[in-house]
């Protein structure tokens, strides 16, 4: 079984979901997908992507875990305001 967990940030470009996702994967046995903003009105300021989906084994690491919040937490001290 696994955990399924989705992650939004307010405006974030789609370079930098891109970017969260990649890093994630690099943690063992985490799997990221990008969620497509679901508004059908344009608006410059929206992000392309309205968030992520972050699955991962439930038996993985409480070390695992663990990284994936500090990743989370690096990317909200860095473009959450």
């Amino acid at each position: 079984m696994e955990t399924k967990e989705k992650v939004e940030f307010a405006s974030l470009p789609l370079a930098v979901y891109r970017e969260i996702a990649a890093h994630l994967r690099q943690v063992e046995g985490v799997e990221v997908s990008l969620i497509p903003q679901s508004s059908q009105e344009f608006d410059y300021n929206q992000s392309q992507i309205s968030g992520l989906w972050i699955s991962c084994p439930s038996d993985s690491s409480s070390q695992s875990r663990q990284r994936i919040e500090q990743i989370l937490a690096y990317y909200r001290s860095q473009y959450i305001v």
